[in-house]
């Protein structure tokens, strides 16, 4: 059927018919540039038909006549001009005039003009290089400048020279159509040619438009200067926009009737611009009854369809640029540009699509004024200065300078057009894109696995699958992965929904059903994936269409707010899909979609397509890092808003006020090494030895552009470097022992290598043994070259052993690395004698641990704990500690008692020292003195060392020269305490110190031990632990030797070290009232028993103890312990036994002792007189102690009978003592001279040590007899100070004080918990004898007393 040609005359393009066709005539590129309403796109394809069949028709030529191709950048539009030129040509749809858009169209071989989308025209390409079916190509809409529109018109720039019988016209609004003559310009030598260029000829074809006013209304108006010519600084701050268009908007008001079109940047300016303007109309009578519009592109299909409706009523409507030229807008008259919109840009430094608000180009403002041109004349106001408009760009940028080229790398080299995407830019774009945006291409192709990732950039099967697929790449990916995986039915469906816009509405807040349409779709609502809230909303859709008709489903459609054509349309695009699924060898499941059955692998082949779309949730920033340096939050509109996954993908990334992700999920990062392994980038660290693994390990960490996937995971480092896996096994597992194992070569190794370590430790050296790089390397040359771990090991070694047995075994001669006859091992003995008994020693060489002990001074070890030792360490059975002797450690090992001489020589005063140098020398020469004339068993060391010395030098050294604190600590051996369960109970280099501190430790041991078995008496030993070691076997037999218990520590003021242990013999007991013959031995308390403990006598002196309430019975070390401690045991028990004879004794005093009692120290009179009664008892019981029942019990009789006479004579020398003090506190407080304070201080110093609280029974009644002697002398002295004996006083003061502080040193010296030795509390006494001498010598002393004899005493009670 003929195509019948008309051409309507109210068209202006039909009045340039006879120009047009001549043109096409005569040229193979015309440019037509006409505005929009100029008919160009309905009368240019019937145009071009008419000439070519003239060509035809006069050349008679018998090929076969092509199509007339005629493209439109979209779909809608092919379609309805399609219709529109079958109606004008009088032809049925899909005859002579057809269409084809994607998965779609109606064609058929008697189709003349074929109106299609760019993309179609580029798909076919791949089919027919030189589009041979075509005689004439119609390129619409060209000044959009698409992708699609950029590369067709670089390719038919290429095509042309080779198919000279192909026309092509293009169509332009009239935005910059000199581009595109000059672009398919011919050569010529033409001088007047423009760069050697004859640009194809253009003819422009005016639009149906009327006269628009343009108004410049920017925000901030420009001042006006003041009248003296300077600047104003009052200037109003700018205006906000959105009352700038409402001044606007009044300024049209006033104009003629009129609906109003307002351009704003995007939907949230125009929700915003829409509640000031509904307010605004409101409340003004000018714009009742005017109705404020939205247009944008998430808007519901009846809300549109308002906008497209004129109705009474004068309109507001508020647009994005998608009004610009996309979708005309009926009946505007007036226009208001707010001079900005959404941009989409690709960021080449983020790699994702951009939507900045940008400043429009001056073609697209006046693309927006031309808008209020088409009914009548128009008024454009723009909110924005002439000399911004002028300075603004031209052009707006093309899309091919603005968006990834992956797509169109992709099939430019899939087609062959380019063979590499480095020839990308020698392709004839009408402008070339840049280098980093062919990169950024093909970066995003490599993360698709579209192209292969190293060297030369070749396309890959994936690549050939994604360039049939007519979607974007990725959603591409996502389908060619979701066939490997058997889910490519689900993401189809995806693919579809995420083509299109969402079908489901979101009414505008005025509506008043926002609310109703979120609940209504919360029901698809997914909080882990907004996928799978399509797949659930594809799967209800499906559901409902099969049980209801097709008008029930639509009303279904409208009363749940979805959108029934964007159904259809994702329906429609799914089903072509399906279509392509066998070509591109894809499987699709029967049935229905399942989105919780194959939710796992749907988004593992989402991912596949979204690598570059992922991020990890960074709390600190509260926000999510992305690939390459990026950071995004979740779009408010997803499921996933406000929730905090730890990973999530995005289907996109847009950036608008910040960067959002857009249809969001979350996933599993192991998913990205499983996509994508050729992608992600693997360091590794920290290579170590794993003995628990058997095997060298190390940590990879995995990341995929930047982003860290695996933080840090543990793997077997063989797998990354083979020779330094076998390197550290041989070091640490071999050389080391780091390594558990049964093999027998290995632990005859470690034994023989433990022995060396050892002697070196003995003989403090670290040059015995052979080094660990000699070792290494005897290993390394006979272990196989692939055993890495234990395993490798156990395999090789299983085959090498059988060939050679002993092939790794240590030559006992080869590990010492120096000669064997040059160790003295006998100088480092493992064994100390001391007496009968012999005690393990161990040796540390650990320099680091402390670099000097000060003597005695250094802190010990408590119960359970171990100093970090260095030299020699002697472990010593709490049985046995009363039994050592410490002059005897002094001497210290052979192999080290030189450098102890050394050192004490150093020691020495400098006047002293100068005679025994040099140190060492002389040192060597004393120590083999007193290796032959001296005997360490028997002789004490410093005075058998300053006899040595005095032979060698003839120079004597005076006493107490010596500074053992000066000796370093390793010189000095550690004592180290442990029970009979091995268990460390104390540890010091002080061995008196422990003695003291662990005396009841030793006491409960002894008791303990005494009667007890053969096998119990050995743990008390610690002959289990021979070997010196602290980790030995212990026994089951062996039990924690019972100490002296809490409550008598508390009543001697000790501190308890360990709790006690049930009684175990016979010689403990506690809680004791009263003597009866269960006590001891049939009511007798040995005075010495014996027993033999690995073939030593051990002897203990059981005696009573007093414990505050009650009486315990142990054993001592010594006979003065012995004595010392029962005779305040005995004392206890007849304070318990004996009457109290307090109130009496109070009903009988005298008057004078009554007013005295009632202030004393004590706080009551009951206190005091039972303090008395406690002195009295003292003063009744005898030196010689009872050990038996009847001894003690015939002292029972003996005390109670004496006992009232004896209260009464304490209470005399009481009173007499209290009086005195009251009188001397009386002279102390009325003093008020300055010249006296130091000596009044002194006075009441004494005075508080003398009388306190308890001091009757702490004084003793021998004591307490001197009292008021001490305290007359004290009176005598505050008459002579008074008197004026000032400065003698002091002098003697001062002398007293330099004692009394070396008395005090003495007590600090003692250990905690230890008693006062006797001779050392005796020196209080003669401190105050001393004063008395001073002070009041008429009163004459008890004894002779003097400073040095004091002095002398103290070093006795010290020493011993």
């Amino acid at each position: 059927m003929a195509l019948t040609l008309t051409y309507p005359e109210s068209l202006p393009v039909s009045a340039r018919r006879e120009d047009i066709t001549e043109a096409i005539r005569e040229n193979q590129v015309v440019v037509i540039a006409g505005e929009t309403g100029s008919g160009k796109t309905t009368q240019l394809p019937k145009m071009v038909h008419e000439v070519l069949e003239a060509e035809r028709a006069g050349q008679k030529s018998a090929r076969r006549r092509g199509q007339i191709g005629h493209t439109q950048p979209r779909r809608i539009a092919a379609r309805s001009v399609a219709e529109r030129l079958a109606e004008e040509t009088g032809v049925k749809i899909g005859e002579e005039i057809g269409y084809q858009v994607r998965f779609t169209g109606e064609v058929s071989r008697a189709t003349r003009i074929k109106v299609m989308t760019d993309g179609i025209l580029l798909a076919e390409i791949q089919h027919d290089r030189l589009l041979r079916r075509y005689d004439a190509i119609i390129i619409d809409e060209a000044h959009e400048r698409s992708l699609n529109i950029d590369f067709l018109l670089g390719y038919l720039k290429q095509l042309l020279p080779q198919r000279p019988d192909l026309k092509l016209i293009i169509t332009s609004a009239t935005i910059d159509p000199e581009r595109f003559a000059r672009h398919f310009g011919t050569p010529s030598d033409n001088a007047a040619a423009e760069d050697g260029v004859v640009p194809a000829p253009i003819i422009e074809v005016s639009g149906r438009t009327f006269p628009v006013e343009i108004r410049y209304r920017p925000l901030n108006a420009a001042a006006p200067q003041e009248q003296d010519g300077l600047e104003s600084h009052t200037a109003e701050d700018d205006r906000d926009p959105l009352d700038a268009m409402s001044d606007a908007v009044d300024e049209l008001t006033a104009e003629d009737p009129g609906d109003i079109l307002v351009f704003l940047s995007g939907e949230r300016e125009i929700r915003d611009a829409a509640d000031a303007l509904r307010a605004k109309v409101a409340a003004s009578n000018r714009l009742r009854g005017t109705d404020v519009l939205p247009l944008f592109g998430r808007l519901s299909m009846a809300e549109q369809h308002r906008v497209f409706s004129p109705g009474a009523n004068r309109r507001i409507v508020l647009a994005t640029n998608v009004a610009e030229t996309s979708l005309t807008v009926p009946g505007i008259k007036y226009v208001i540009d707010a001079g900005t919109a959404r941009i989409s840009r690709y960021s080449h430094r983020t790699k994702v699509q951009r939507l900045p608000i940008e400043r429009i180009s001056q073609a697209s403002a006046n693309q927006r004024s031309g808008r209020c041109g088409r009914v009548s004349d128009g008024i454009a106001i723009r909110l924005y200065s002439e000399e911004d408009f002028t300075s603004r760009p031209e052009f707006t940028d093309p899309e091919i300078l603005r968006t990834n080229l992956a797509a169109v790398i992709l099939q430019m080299t899939s087609m062959g057009i380019v063979s590499s995407p480095a020839d990308v830019a020698a392709f004839p774009f009408v402008e070339a894109p840049d280098a980093k945006a062919v990169n950024d291409g093909v970066t995003l192709l490599r993360e698709l696995g579209a192209v292969t990732s190293r060297g030369d950039v070749k396309i890959t099967k994936i690549g050939r699958q994604l360039a049939q697929l007519p979607l974007d790449v990725r959603l591409g990916r996502m389908i060619v992965e979701a066939g490997r995986r058997g889910v490519a039915k689900e993401v189809m469906v995806l693919a579809a929904a995420l083509t299109i816009q969402d079908p489901r509405e979101r009414p505008s807040e005025e509506t008043g059903l926002r609310t109703q349409a979120a609940e209504s779709h919360a029901r698809f609502k997914d909080e882990r994936s907004d996928f799978s809230s399509f797949l659930l909303l594809w799967q209800y859709l499906q559901e409902q269409q099969k049980e209801l008709s097709s008008s029930a489903f639509r009303r279904m459609c409208k009363r749940e707010f979805i959108n029934y054509l964007r159904v259809r349309e994702w329906q429609d695009l799914f089903a072509q899909l399906r279509q392509l699924a066998k070509p591109l060898g894809l499987t699709l499941t029967s049935g229905p979609v399942d989105p919780v059955g194959t939710e796992e692998p749907v988004h593992q082949s989402l991912l596949a397509g979204l690598l570059g779309h992922i991020g990890l949730w960074d709390e600190r920033q509260r926000e999510y890092a992305g690939a390459r340096g990026t950071r995004f939050a979740i779009f408010p509109g997803s499921a996933l808003f406000k929730k905090r996954h730890e990973w999530v993908m995005a289907a996109e990334l847009v950036e608008t006020s910040r960067l959002w992700a857009r249809t969001a999920a979350v996933f599993k990062p192991e998913w990205v090494e499983e996509v994508a392994p050729d992608l992600v980038k693997r360091s590794y660290s920290e290579p170590h030895w794993s003995r628990k693994q058997g095997s060298v390990m190390g940590y990879e960490k995995v990341t995929l552009f930047g982003v860290p996937l695996v933080a840090q995971r543990r793997i077997q480092y063989r797998r990354v470097d083979k020779r330094a896996a076998r390197e550290l096994f041989i070091r640490h597992a071999l050389v080391e022992g780091d390594w558990r194992t049964r093999h027998t070569f290995f632990h005859r190794n470690r034994k023989l290598l433990a022995e060396v370590e050892e002697l070196e430790s003995r003989m403090r050296r670290r040059d015995l043994r052979i080094s660990d790089e000699d070792l290494f390397e005897f290993y390394a040359a006979r272990v196989g070259e692939d055993v890495t771990s234990e395993r490798h090991f156990d395999r090789w070694w299983k085959q090498a052993r059988a060939k050679d047995p002993s092939l790794l075994d240590f030559d006992p001669d080869a590990v010492l690395a120096v000669n064997a006859d040059d160790v003295d091992e006998s100088a480092y003995p493992t064994k100390w004698r001391h007496g009968d008994l012999e005690l393990d020693l161990t040796y540390d060489f650990n320099p680091t641990a402390a670099t000097t002990t000060r003597g005695t001074g250094g802190h010990g070890a408590g119960p359970g704990q171990a100093l970090p030792r260095d030299g020699v360490t002697v472990r010593v059975p709490v049985l046995f500690l009363n039994q050592l002797d410490p002059e005897r450690f002094r001497w210290q090992v052979p192999g080290l008692r030189t450098e102890l001489v050394t050192a004490l020589i150093k020691s020495l005063p400098k006047q002293v020292r100068k005679n025994f140098v040099p140190a060492p020398d002389v040192a060597a020469q004393a120590v083999a003195a007193l290796t032959t004339d001296f005997d360490a068993a028997t002789d004490r060391m410093e005075e058998s060392l300053e006899l040595a010395l005095r032979r060698l030098r003839g120079f004597v050294i005076p006493p107490g020269s010596w500074d053992w604190s000066a000796v370093p600590a390793y010189l000095l051996p550690t004592f180290q305490v442990v029970d009979s369960q091995a268990k460390i109970v104390g540890e010091n280099k002080d061995l008196a110190g422990l003695q003291e501190r662990l005396a009841d430790a030793n006491r409960s041991a002894l008791a303990a031990s005494l009667g007890a078995g053969g096998e119990r008496l050995a743990a008390f030993a610690g002959e289990h632990t021979g070997n010196g070691k602290t980790g030995g076997t212990t026994p089951r037999a062996a039990r924690p030797a019972p100490a002296a218990s809490t409550t008598t520590a508390a009543a001697h003021g000790q501190r308890a070290t360990s709790s006690p242990a049930p009684s175990t013999t016979r010689w403990e007991a506690t809680g004791l009232t009263t003597w009866t013959d269960a006590l001891g031995s049939a009511g007798t308390i040995e005075r010495k028993v014996s027993t033999t403990v690995a073939g030593q006598t051990v002897t203990g002196f059981p005696a009573l103890i007093d414990a505050g309430s009650s009486a315990s019975l142990t054993v001592f070390r010594n006979e003065a312990e012995q004595l010392a401690a029962h005779r305040g045991g005995v004392i206890r028990l007849l304070q318990l036994r004996v009457p109290s004879p307090n109130r009496y004794v109070t009903d009988h005093l005298n008057n004078r002792e009554k007013l005295v009692f009632t202030q004393n120290p004590h706080g009551s009179v009951d206190s005091l007189i039972a303090d008395c009664a406690d002195a009295a008892i003292d003063r009744l019981v005898p030196e010689e102690l009872p050990f038996t029942q009847a001894a003690f019990d015939a002292l029972y009789e003996h005390v109670r009978a004496e006992l009232i006479d004896t209260v009464f004579s304490v209470t005399a020398i009481v009173a007499d003592v209290l009086d005195s003090a009251r009188r001397i506190e009386k002279r102390i407080k009325k003093s008020s001279s300055l010249a006296l304070m130091h000596a009044l201080a002194d006075v009441r110093a004494q005075l508080e040590q003398l009388v306190y609280p308890g001091f009757i029974a702490a004084t003793g009644y021998t004591q307490l007899a001197h009292l008021p002697r001490y305290l007359k002398a004290i009176e005598l002295r505050l008459d002579k100070l008074e008197g004026g004996a000032v400065t003698r006083d002091n002098q003697h003061m001062l002398a007293v004080q330099a004692l009394e502080d070396e008395y005090d040193a003495a007590l600090d010296r003692v250990p905690a918990g230890a008693r006062t030795p006797p001779a050392l509390a005796a020196v209080k006494w003669m401190i105050e004898e001393l004063r008395v001498s001073l002070f009041a010598q008429e009163l004459g002393t008890a004894h002779s007393v003097s400073a040095k004899r004091i002095r002398t005493a103290l070093r006795q009670a010290t020493a011993s």
